[in-house]
């Protein structure tokens, strides 16, 4: 017997069906294959469960890969997570108001987030574990270490995509704006700086993280009134998160990757 023969009529039909084509056609490809390879242990669910089981597994795998695409745009430096954030004695983390900012109100609500603390305390990891919340949720995020952000707008302006970078800025849900204060800034940088928090204020929602205390941020910039104008846009509508740890959480991390080998 051929194997074009062996095939029983239901599986010819299912291979002949144009509603797979359909599918296809439509982009609904996880019910696509579903209809091309059925599971015999659903044929005792009724029409309907069997439909919404198949819109339910659609809807998941476009949502997984809407997330994957937001996360690998977003470029965080750290693949961190809100779960993994470590709550010891020796740091000054509140674990409520980390898991109140986890669940992303004040991006709707197009709130800031001042994160500072000494080298080591992890800001950048409770940065990134939000930008992560974030994506998971739906929302854009972008990442920038601000010495490396300043380097991207004057390479904008010297190919005049000034004006078009700073609107995608603009339109991401949250930029996170790490290592800020690492150096005083001259008086073009600070003007790009105050250009992107007046362009987000209360439309979109930045995270900005360094070690320098917010207080201390006037400091940075050569002009008071670029100075307060800045400070107006960003810190005043701003959840503050001070982090204060007697260990560099390098140090932690590494204790527990070497102490399984010892």
């Amino acid at each position: 017997m051929s194997e074009a023969a062996a095939l029983t009529p239901e599986v010819v039909c299912v291979f002949n069906n144009p509603t797979v084509e359909k599918l296809r056609d439509l982009k609904l490809k996880v019910m696509a294959q579903m209809m091309l390879e059925p599971d015999q242990s659903l044929m005792e669910l009724t029409f309907e469960e069997r439909l919404g089981m198949m819109v339910e597994k659609e809807w998941l795998a476009r949502r997984n890969s809407r997330i994957q695409r937001l996360l690998r745009s977003a470029a965080l430096s750290i693949n961190a997570c809100i779960e993994d954030i470590d709550y010891c004695a020796d740091r000054s983390i509140e674990k409520k108001s980390i898991q109140a900012l986890a669940g992303c109100s004040f991006l709707e609500q197009k709130l800031n987030v001042v994160i500072s603390g000494k080298t080591g305390s992890g800001k950048t990891y409770i940065a990134c574990a939000l930008g992560n919340a974030a994506c998971r949720q739906g929302y854009s995020v972008k990442y920038f270490r601000i010495p490396e952000l300043l380097l991207e707008i004057q390479e904008a302006k010297g190919s005049n995509q000034y004006s078009k970078f700073m609107t995608q800025l603009q339109h991401i849900k949250l930029l996170i704006l790490d290592d800020i204060g690492l150096n005083s800034y001259s008086l073009e940088e600070s003007r790009d700086i105050l250009e992107i928090a007046e362009s987000r204020y209360n439309k979109a929602s930045t995270i900005m993280a360094g070690q320098i205390a917010h207080e201390k941020w006037y400091e940075l910039f050569p002009d008071p009134t670029i100075a307060d104008a800045i400070m107006d846009r960003i810190i005043h509508n701003s959840y503050i998160v001070e982090l204060d740890s007697k260990k560099s959480m390098r140090e932690v991390m590494a204790e527990k990757v070497i102490k399984p080998l010892m």
